[in-house]
C-alpha cells in the first residue's frame, strides 16, 4: 500500500503539510502494529474500504517514494490524474442512468401512451444529457492537457489543476442530476432494485466526495478560485 507518514517532527517545519514522506510498503495484515477495521458502505462494494491503525509499525527505509519530506506534494500532483478518472466514472454513471430512464419511458404505458411522450419526462432527461455532454468536453480537455504536459513544458501545473478540478466538479454534478432524474422518471419503480437506477444514484456520490469533498459551498470551488487567481 501507499503510506503517507510524518518523518520530520511537526515543531521542526513551517507548515503542517511539510515533513511528510511517501512509502510503498508491503501490506501484511498480520504484521505487528497494523490493524484493519472494515467500513460498511452504501455502495462501491466491489472494493473494500478500511480504517487503518498503525502502532509502532516498522517501515523499510528503501520503500521511500521520491524525496524525504516531499510526500504531500507528490500526493497533490497525483490528484489531478485521479480527478480525470473520477470524472470519467461520473460520466459513465450518468449516461447509463439516462439510457435506463429513456428505455423505461418508451416502454411504460399509462392511459394508452408511453410516458416518454410527455414533456414532463422528456425535458428533465434532455437537460441532464446536455449537462453530461458539456462535462464530457471539459473532461476530454483536462485529460489531453494532463497527458500533453509530460512533453510540453509550456503547460503549467496551475493550468492542469484548474482543468482537472473543473472537469471533475462538472462531471460529478452532471452525473448526480442525471441519476436523480432517472430515478424520478421511473416513478415508484425507481426506488426498486429491478431497474438499477437506485444503485447508480448511490454510486454517483463517490465522484462528488472524492478526492476532495464537495461540502457546502465546495472546497473544490475554493481550489479553482485559488488556482485561477
Amino acid at each position: 500500500m501507499i503510506l503517507l507518514a510524518r518523518t520530520t517532527p511537526l515543531e521542526e517545519v513551517k507548515r503542517p503539510s511539510e515533513g511528510l514522506s511517501l512509502f510503498f510498503i508491503d501490506f501484511d495484515k498480520k504484521a505487528p502494529g497494523l490493524e484493519l477495521r472494515k467500513i460498511k458502505k452504501m455502495g462501491g462494494r466491489a472494493v473494500d474500504a478500511n480504517e487503518v491503525f498503525f502502532d509502532n509499525y516498522q517501515v523499510r527505509e528503501d520503500s521511500l517514494i521520491g524525496e524525504e519530506g516531499q510526500g504531500f506534494k507528490i500526493v497533490l500532483h497525483g490528484m489531478n490524474a485521479e480527478r480525470c478518472l473520477l470524472a470519467g466514472e461520473a460520466l459513465g454513471l450518468g449516461y447509463v442512468a439516462l439510457k435506463r430512464a429513456s428505455k423505461y419511458a418508451q416502454e411504460r404505458i399509462v392511459f394508452g401512451r408511453a410516458i416518454g411522450q410527455n414533456q414532463g419526462i422528456q425535458h428533465p432527461l434532455a437537460e441532464a444529457y446536455m449537462n453530461l455532454e458539456a462535462a464530457k468536453l471539459a473532461t476530454y480537455h483536462a485529460t489531453r492537457l494532463y497527458d500533453a504536459s509530460s512533453k510540453d513544458s509550456s503547460i503549467t501545473q496551475h493550468a492542469i489543476g484548474i482543468a482537472c478540478n473543473s472537469a471533475k466538479y462538472l462531471a460529478a454534478e452532471a452525473a448526480f442530476t442525471a441519476c436523480e432524474r432517472s430515478v424520478l422518471a421511473h416513478g415508484g419503480m425507481g426506488y426498486s432494485q429491478e431497474y438499477h437506477v437506485e444503485r447508480y444514484l448511490r454510486e454517483c456520490f463517490v465522484p462528488r466526495i472524492a478526492p476532495v469533498s464537495r461540502a457546502s459551498t465546495t472546497s473544490q470551488d475554493q481550489q479553482i478560485d485559488r488556482q485561477s487567481n
